[in-house]
């Protein structure tokens, strides 16, 4: 694992082994290198199991520390257990500036949210079917479904997108109602701006699930907004001006 940079951020990333997927493991921490540093890499299950037998080929290549968590009784209370009191420990010891939450379970919304009130920053991964609690528990939350790569078409170096997740209607209506909330007298919104904006707002909210890899794309693809870029300036976007027909999108 490489030297920790002072100047990003510290990450403790904690798996829960039994709500996600080994096939995630390259994807998650591309994009957990976006953020910061994963400094702590730790993973819980009871690895005795052999539902969890493919993480075993993944472990090394990604530096991840196991805790094993043996099932002495029905259930997963002893993984969350185990997950639950390392994050306080880490908290509390001051070794990280954030956390990466890797799970599905609803169960760890208390943790997330014990972890925002300490002012850290918390980064929830997790299939699309996570309960909305959890996901708005983090301050970002990432659908593992984007995670997984896609192989490039013959003749190809880049991957293509991953699958749409959702309809890009729903993003349609998502997006005009924070550019009308945030625009200016004129109408525009700075691309950064409005990107910063929706993510607060709604923290799963991710390009990728419309199958996009930028928000200018996605913005452009709806034909519902005007987007340009003035000398000297970045980008900025608006609704287009009632009785201005839409183009049709590519």
């Amino acid at each position: 694992m490489p030297e920790s940079n002072p100047e990003r951020l510290s990450l403790a990333v904690l798996i829960d082994a039994e709500n996600a997927s080994p096939k995630i493991a390259g994807g998650l921490f591309d994009e957990i290198a976006k953020i910061g540093d994963a400094n702590v890499r730790r993973i819980y299950g009871d690895f005795s199991k052999p539902n969890l037998g493919g993480w075993a080929e993944v472990l090394a290549r990604h530096a991840i520390n196991v805790r094993q968590s043996f099932a002495y009784t029905t259930g997963k209370i002893s993984t969350d257990m185990e997950l639950v009191i390392d994050a306080m420990d880490l908290l509390h010891g001051g070794r990280v500036g954030g956390f990466c939450l890797v799970s599905s379970d609803s169960d760890f919304t208390g943790l997330a949210k014990r972890i925002r009130e300490h002012g850290l920053q918390v980064f929830g991964f997790g299939e699309q079917k996570t309960p909305e609690a959890l996901r708005q528990a983090c301050h970002r939350f990432i659908y593992t479904e984007n995670l997984v790569s896609v192989p490039a078409p013959a003749g190809q170096t880049e991957a293509a997108a991953p699958a749409a997740l959702q309809p890009k209607a729903k993003a349609n209506a998502l997006l005009r109602n924070v550019v009308s909330q945030i625009e200016s007298e004129d109408g525009w919104v700075n691309m950064g701006q409005l990107g910063s904006v929706i993510r607060s707002i709604h923290p799963d909210f991710d390009e990728r699930t419309y199958g996009f890899r930028k928000l200018s794309d996605l913005i452009r693809s709806t034909g519902q907004f005007d987007i340009e870029k003035p000398e000297g300036s970045g980008w900025r976007v608006r609704i287009k001006p009632v009785g201005k027909a839409p183009k049709a999108a590519k």
